[in-house]
């Protein structure tokens, strides 16, 4: 049985905390800042935790990490 491979787009997106939690990068942080308040764009600095949902498949993407 040949090894199973890690999702590459996955493995770029998210990352694993020393705990075994996902984290993600957040969005709309990218292009057309100026309309955007700096708060929004201070909180949207930080990574978040992947949703209980999410979590699974995230996982499965992840196989071969």
């Amino acid at each position: 049985m040949p090894k199973m491979k890690t999702k590459q787009a996955a493995s770029k997106r998210f990352k694993q905390t020393g705990t075994g939690r996902l984290k993600r990068i957040q969005s709309h942080r990218r292009h057309i800042l100026t309309k955007k308040s700096t708060k929004r764009k201070r909180h949207l600095r930080f990574p978040e935790a992947v949703s209980a949902a999410d979590a699974p498949s995230v996982r499965r993407m992840l196989v071969g990490a």
